[in-house]
């Protein structure tokens, strides 16, 4: 008679399926470069005074998405959207490739560069970022949190 031997590994003492062998195996899934930038930014055009709570979130001109990044303007009172094309990782920060848009829009850009489809973001801290090189954000940018 022919016996059959399992080729499934144990694990802590009991036979481990497919499926658990499949997650021990697979890489961890990392998220996008800008990740840790998602959320409501302060400041930027004036300096971030308060950063917890409602008044922090009543004063956002900032507003990092996976896909998105949206900017208080000046001359209107909705965010101005711009949809991410690319975001690179360069030494203490990102550079964000916008999605290039057609005709002349007031305060499209971040005045960064003279390039409205460029914006570079420096990391001083976790909750605390500069756009150098932008003119329309001359102040840093801080974290809203809860």
């Amino acid at each position: 008679m022919l016996r059959r031997r399992s080729l499934l590994p144990v694990v802590g003492g009991l036979l481990a399926s497919p499926a658990v062998i499949a997650r021990a195996q697979a890489p961890a899934r990392q998220g996008p470069p800008h990740e840790w930038m998602f959320g409501s930014w302060t400041g930027g055009i004036f300096p971030a005074v308060e950063t917890e709570g409602p008044g922090c979130f009543g004063n956002v001109s900032l507003i990092v998405t996976r896909d998105v990044i949206m900017r208080v303007s000046s001359l209107d009172i909705s965010f101005r959207q711009r949809a991410i094309e690319t975001v690179a990782l360069i030494p203490n920060g990102l550079e964000f490739r916008l999605v290039p848009v057609q005709g002349r829009i007031p305060e499209i850009g971040f005045g960064c560069d003279n390039n409205p489809n460029l914006l570079r973001v420096q990391r001083r801290s976790d909750d605390e970022v500069v756009l150098p090189n932008c003119v329309e954000f001359p102040s840093a940018l801080r974290r809203c949190k809860g």
